[in-house]
């Protein structure tokens, strides 16, 4: 039933997963009312329901526009639940501003396999990354993922390898100008954001450990089967399918060199692992065996998300 659902695009389940995501989202809201208590505090949140918005719609996009999933709606669907595992990612606006920026690199990066525009899609995803350091300072270790796409898509021409330094200098004179002008601590508030503690010790309830379980299940099981996949995928796409599994590596490394650690920086891996997710599911032969993984999937959301509550 679930697979006859969502193995096709169609705006019913884009409705869905739109209608599930507005109410859990309240849900989550009405259980923490002592984080909303001034209209500015209203803002954030209206903001954060936006940022969430364009995250599930835009990953959509991306896995469409390059052809990385054979036509189903499987990977909203489980960046929708991934983030259900971790619910305060719902009031996690930095988190929100700097995952949506590093998913606008993302496009860019996979979208080279085109090989038009080469240099300005480049230039886009190092800045946009740049942009992403600004709310979680360890996002900028996706720059590694750049010169990855530079290795698979675009290597013979040097000038490639510099433009994502020409990105760095654009977003320093910027952000020099702006320290300058309006905040003249906001340069060195950013650079002591970059402190590294590798501690997993910050879990306060009993249910963050098991959601934090649960996910490191589905990264290994969906992971594994998935990089043994590559060498039967079409060539030409095989280079993206190496930068999400890439961008799942670098998002766990964001994650556990992270200072003041939560289940919520792990945001940072939903795509990438939606998008691995959807090809494992997409590969089982049975339907039976795709009706059951979906099952335990959503069961394994709802339930990481009412336990937090």
């Amino acid at each position: 039933m679930i697979t006859s659902i969502f193995k096709k695009s169609n705006p019913i389940n884009y409705s869905l997963i739109g209608i599930l995501t507005i109410i859990l989202f309240f849900v989550y809201q009405f259980h923490n009312p002592t984080l909303i208590n001034t209209w500015g505090d209203i803002i954030k949140k209206a903001a954060a329901l936006v940022l969430v918005f364009g995250s599930l719609f835009l990953s959509n996009f991306i896995v469409k526009k390059n052809a990385l999933s054979k036509g189903s709606s499987y990977t909203i669907l489980y960046f929708f639940l991934f983030l259900l595992f971790f619910p305060k990612i719902f009031s996690s606006i930095n988190l929100l501003l700097a995952n949506f920026f590093i998913l606008l690199s993302m496009r860019r990066l996979i979208s080279l396999q085109t090989l038009k525009f080469t240099k300005e899609k480049i230039f886009d995803a190092s800045l946009w990354i740049f942009v992403a350091s600004l709310f979680h300072y360890w996002a900028i270790i996706f720059i590694i993922l750049v010169y990855i796409s530079i290795i698979f898509n675009a290597s013979r021409d040097y000038r490639n390898w510099l433009i994502p330094f020409v990105a760095l200098f654009a977003f320093a004179v910027v952000f020099m100008f702006y320290d300058l002008l309006f905040d003249k601590s906001v340069v060195t508030n950013f650079l002591n954001s970059g402190e590294v503690s590798f501690k997993i010790d910050y879990f306060t309830s009993q249910t963050q450990n098991i959601a934090f379980s649960i996910f490191a299940v589905f990264l290994a099981f969906f992971v594994f089967p998935f990089v043994f996949s590559i060498p039967n995928k079409p060539l030409n796409l095989q280079a993206s399918y190496k930068k999400a599994l890439f961008a799942t590596i670098l998002s766990c490394v964001v994650f556990f060199i992270s200072a003041n650690k939560s289940n919520e920086i792990l945001v940072f891996s939903f795509l990438p692992m939606a998008i691995i997710a959807t090809n494992t599911v997409e590969n089982f032969q049975s339907k039976f065996q795709q009706e059951l993984i979906l099952l335990f999937s959503i069961a394994s959301g709802l339930y990481c998300f009412f336990s937090q509550l």
